[in-house]
C-alpha cells in the first residue's frame, strides 16, 4: 500500500510538471512570434544601410574616418558586450554565447591585453561573477529591446571608441538564422571595416556616385547608423533565439513528462493489480480455513 501512495504522488508531481513546461512552451511560442516579427522586419532596413556604406566607401575612394581607422595610439584595451537571458529553461542558449565569449576573454588575457566586459542579461552576470570576472556595466533589457535604449547604448560606444578609450568593441550573442539553426557569434563591432565587408557583397559598388553633400559628410551619418543597426540587429537575433531555443526545450521536456508519466501509470496498475491479488488470496485462505 505504501508502495501504490509513493507511485500515486510522483504521477501527481509530474503531471503538474507536464502543464507547467506545456505552459511555458505556449508562452515560449507567442513571444516567437512576436519577436522573429521584428528581427525580420528590422533585418532588410540593417542589410541596406550596409550595403549603401559599402557602396558609398568603394565609391569614395581612400576613407579615413575614426570609426573605421581606429584610434592613432593603441590603449591595449577592448570592449566586450555578452548578451545572454534574464531566465533560463532555453536550452544551450546561455552555454553556447558564454563560451564564446569566455574564448575571447582567455585569448585576450594570453596577449596581454586589458578588456573591459559588459553584459546583457541575468544569466551572464551569474557565470562571470563565479568566475570572478569583473563587470564594468550590467544592462537588463529584457524580452522587447527598444531601439532608443540600444541607439543610446551605441552612441556611448561610439564616443568611447573615437575618443581613443578602445581597440575594439566586440558583441558576443547568438544569431538567429532559421527556426532550427542558432548560431553563437563574435562580431566586432568598431572598428566598421565596410571596404572589405560590404564592397564585395554589393553588386553596384562600381556605380559612378556624384555627392552632395561630401561623402565624408555622409558617412559620418550613415557609418554611425550602422553600428546602431548592427547592434539592435544582435538583440532582436538574441531575443528571437532565446524563445524558439526556449519553446523547443520546454516541448522536450513535456514529452519526457508524458514518457514518464506513462510509464508511473504502468508501474501503478502493475502494484494495484499485485496488491488486489494478495488481497483475494488472502481472503481465499481465510475461507479455507474455517472450512
Amino acid at each position: 500500500m505504501a508502495q501504490i501512495r509513493v507511485i500515486r504522488r510522483r504521477i501527481a508531481a509530474v503531471g503538474t510538471i507536464q502543464r507547467i513546461t506545456k505552459t511555458m512552451q505556449m508562452i515560449a511560442t507567442a513571444k516567437f512570434t512576436t519577436a522573429v516579427q521584428r528581427a525580420k522586419a528590422a533585418q532588410p532596413y540593417s542589410q541596406k544601410v550596409r550595403q549603401l556604406v559599402g557602396e558609398v566607401v568603394s565609391a569614395a575612394g581612400d576613407l579615413q574616418h575614426p570609426l573605421v581607422d581606429g584610434p592613432a595610439d593603441s590603449p591595449k584595451r577592448e570592449l566586450l558586450l555578452v548578451i545572454s537571458s534574464d531566465r533560463g529553461f532555453c536550452g544551450a542558449f546561455n552555454a553556447n554565447v558564454l563560451r564564446e565569449a569566455l574564448s575571447h576573454v582567455r585569448a585576450l588575457k594570453q596577449s596581454g591585453l586589458n578588456l573591459d566586459l559588459e553584459t546583457s542579461g541575468k544569466k551572464a552576470v551569474g557565470v562571470f561573477n563565479f568566475r570572478r570576472i569583473p563587470i564594468a556595466h550590467k544592462h537588463l533589457f529584457g524580452d522587447k529591446p527598444d531601439y532608443a535604449e540600444i541607439e543610446h547604448l551605441a552612441d556611448r560606444y561610439i564616443a568611447e571608441f573615437s575618443d581613443g578609450k578602445y581597440d575594439a568593441v566586440r558583441v558576443a550573442y547568438m544569431q538567429f538564422i532559421t527556426n532550427s539553426r542558432q548560431v553563437p557569434q563574435l562580431v566586432q563591432l568598431l572598428p566598421l571595416k565596410p571596404e572589405a565587408a560590404q564592397a564585395a557583397e554589393t553588386p553596384t559598388a562600381d556605380a559612378l556616385y556624384d555627392f552632395s553633400p561630401s561623402s565624408e559628410e555622409i558617412l559620418d551619418d550613415l557609418l554611425p547608423l550602422t553600428v546602431k543597426t548592427t547592434l539592435y540587429q544582435a538583440f532582436l537575433d538574441a531575443s528571437v533565439s532565446e524563445q524558439i531555443m526556449r519553446m523547443i526545450a520546454m516541448k522536450s521536456a513535456t514529452e519526457n513528462a508524458s514518457d514518464v508519466h506513462k510509464m508511473l501509470k504502468r508501474k501503478y496498475n502493475r502494484a494495484r493489480q499485485a496488491q488486489i491479488t494478495t488481497e483475494l488470496m488472502e481472503v481465499i485462505s481465510g475461507a479455507a480455513a474455517l472450512e
